[in-house]
């Protein structure tokens, strides 16, 4: 699955990359526009967003500012604060998700499609939910790690 993520996200980098230097040449050295090339361009950009933010859940390489831990000495106490972490983190996320999950379904109902090329929206829609729910199941797979870790001690 690791290799997976690795190749999809490359490639979505490499298509953004190559449709960006497209876009330049053509419209300023060119002086043609292709027309419709940004809104193709769109959904690649979307799912690299979202697929790099699940990469960093399933890293566990978020940004995060643990002040706390500056306070903390014993690892039991590092555990305790990762597990509020996580519970927090999966209580915002299934939030989150309960409101893309109602965007996805109206986009669904209302199938809109993009301006130039009538390509459907709802493709880059539901990158959200996608990347939510495994974003959520990675936050879990943690705080479960977390509990056992304190089960067991504490040790990570």
């Amino acid at each position: 699955m690791e290799r997976f993520a690795q190749c999809l996200l490359t490639a979505l980098i490499c298509i953004v990359a190559l449709g960006q230097f497209v876009q330049v040449v053509t419209r300023y050295v060119l002086q043609v526009p292709v027309m419709g090339l940004e809104e193709t361009i769109m959904y690649p950009t979307l799912w690299l967003y979202i697929l790099g933010a699940v990469n960093a859940s399933r890293e566990n390489t978020h940004i995060r500012a643990n002040v706390l831990e500056i306070f903390l000495t014993t690892e039991r106490q590092h555990t305790i604060l990762a597990i509020v972490g996580e519970i927090i983190s999966l209580a915002v996320g299934i939030w989150l998700l309960t409101w893309a999950w109602d965007y996805t379904r109206y986009a669904w109902r209302v199938w809109k499609e993009s301006p130039t090329l009538y390509i459907p929206t709802f493709y880059a829609d539901v990158a959200l939910v996608v990347g939510l729910v495994l974003m959520m199941a990675y936050t879990a797979t943690y705080l479960l790690g977390h509990v056992r870790s304190l089960a067991n001690g504490g040790a990570k």
